[in-house]
């Protein structure tokens, strides 16, 4: 019998032990740099003539991996290997695939430091934020075999006399799963086992920027007993082999996380029928956010204030849950700017593959450089920048917390996702105009809301329009099964990833009824 589920819980890396281990992975894995890794399909390892780099966002001359790039031809060879093979995997007893994630969860407790240190390579994280990214992969695994154990068999009905009626969830069949960068194993992880658990088979189209971690995470799969040909692993360009695969008429879903533009052209060409394709394909999306914290005049202002730093500039900013705004009560507003802007001076920023152990790492990629300056240039006309223009190190894609006060609550930075450690910071007179801004965007995903006042504190339970609601915390950091993810409007499809209907997103019920 397995124990009852439970999160990972974190280190503390101020501790010699822990501390002493992250040093000792991100030497080991400094020694694999460069690996190269091929494609998977049909049950064998591909190696291709054209590859592209695993690039580190902390330093672009430091090449993480090299991997093997998919093109359309192999994109609907590996459809079609997945259709092949879901005939026998779909059958196979719902324990035994839920067993094969409890193994790889355990495998990757075992690698834990590991896998922390190639993602502060591969994706310039701190320390905890790596190691909270594997955590929440080990929950995943753990928390989803265990769902999958609950679902299988038959459930129960309201019983008729002179019959024996039951439901049976049972699998899609072929499932795209396309995860984001910016947590290359954590969500990688669950979208992956979620449609392997359920009984269907998988292509895995990693994001080109954290394809490592992917690879990774296919050889850790197979090291726990899952068969090779029921996941086919096809890291390449999002276009055309993107394309390829998400309107194959073999394919029968597809989950994605990521920006709202590609979720858009996704839910567009899956809901086209093409030509042989016999069922309207499910899509489960989650998308992006401009997420709020809201403080009022009766909130605490330092635990608000130290909330407000760790929700917009963990990880840079580049969480689809990141604080972007702060709606703070007038009365209150010089205060809580001050201490927010005080405590964002303080943060460190550097290669998070030293023993420094920075607080802020490097934005992914030049492009996401580009684009994060190009906002900091039109706040600067929309707010009164307060913070911003500091030192970074002079190689790698860095960019200083920065904070842009007196911003309207229409502006473009107060609007648009930035995705980098912007934080827009807007003035509100009532608690109703907190909370007219705080829901005046096209999304919905997560929300914050610092008060000591109850009544208000309840209003926000019904009115604060996210599909994930904090009081008194910061606006990140979900737990599986604690907090489960996912948002309302333009932030998805409402899944919630790490819920106990999740898992239902891949599967459809079958009544069967049987007359005696």
């Amino acid at each position: 019998m397995l124990p009852p589920y439970a999160p990972q819980a974190y280190v503390n890396f101020n501790e010699a032990e822990p501390r002493a281990r992250m040093l000792a992975a991100l030497d080991g894995v400094r020694s694999q740099l460069g690996r190269s890794f091929p494609l998977w399909i049909h049950g064998k390892p591909v190696t291709t003539t054209e590859t592209f780099n695993s690039i580190s966002p902390a330093d672009p001359s430091r090449v993480v991996g090299v991997i093997s790039k998919a093109n359309v031809e192999l994109a609907e060879k590996a459809v079609r290997c997945s259709a092949d093979h879901f005939k026998e995997w779909r059958r196979v007893d719902p324990d035994v695939r839920a067993r094969m994630l409890i193994k790889a969860a355990a495998i990757m407790r075992r690698r834990l430091y590991e896998l922390t240190a190639w993602e502060c390579f591969e994706v310039s994280k701190s320390w905890i934020e790596a190691y909270g990214d594997v955590c929440e992969a080990i929950d995943f695994l753990e928390f989803y075999g265990r769902e999958m154990m609950r679902l299988g068999g038959s459930h129960p009905v309201t019983p008729v006399a002179g019959e024996e009626n039951e439901v049976r969830y049972i699998p899609l069949g072929v499932g795209v799963v396309i995860p984001p960068w910016n947590f290359p194993l954590a969500i990688c992880t669950g979208m992956t086992s979620a449609a392997l658990v359920t009984g269907n088979t998988v292509c895995l189209k990693p994001a080109s920027t954290s394809p490592v971690m992917a690879a990774l995470l296919v050889e850790i799969l197979h090291e726990a007993g899952l068969p090779k040909d029921v996941l086919n692993f096809v890291p390449g360009p999002g276009g055309s082999m993107g394309d390829a695969l998400v309107c194959h008429p073999m394919t029968r879903f597809i989950a994605f996380t990521g920006s709202r533009d590609v979720g858009l052209g996704i839910f567009e060409k899956a809901s086209k029928v093409q030509a042989g394709q016999i069922w309207l394909k499910r899509t489960i999306l989650e998308m992006g956010g401009k997420d709020c914290i809201v403080v009022d005049e009766t909130a605490d202002v330092a635990a608000a204030a130290e909330g407000i730093v760790a929700a917009a500039f963990g990880f840079q900013g580049q969480k689809c849950s990141a604080c972007s705004r702060v709606v703070a009560h007038e009365a209150i507003y010089n205060d809580l700017l001050d201490r927010v802007v005080a405590q964002s001076r303080a943060l460190t920023i550097g290669d998070t593959t030293t023993p420094e152990d920075f607080y802020l790492g490097a934005v992914i990629d030049e492009n996401a450089h580009k684009k994060i300056n190009d906002y900091i240039r039109v706040g600067k006309g929309e707010g009164r920048l307060v913070l911003g223009e500091g030192k970074v190190p002079p190689k790698g894609y860095f960019i200083p917390p920065t904070i842009i006060a007196d911003v309207a609550p229409t502006a473009r930075i107060a609007q648009e996702e930035i995705f980098g450690p912007v934080l827009a910071v807007i003035k509100a007179k009532t608690f109703d105009e907190c909370l007219d801004i705080a829901n005046g965007t096209q999304y919905g995903l997560t929300g914050s809301l610092y008060s000591r006042d109850r009544f208000r504190l309840e209003r926000a339970r019904h009115e604060f329009h996210v599909g994930n609601l904090y009081l008194n915390r910061k606006c990140t950091g979900a737990l599986v099964d604690v907090q489960p993810f996912g948002g309302f409007n333009m932030s998805g499809t409402d899944s919630k990833a790490g819920g106990r209907d999740y898992l239902q997103l891949f599967l459809q019920a079958k009544s069967i009824s049987e007359r005696w």
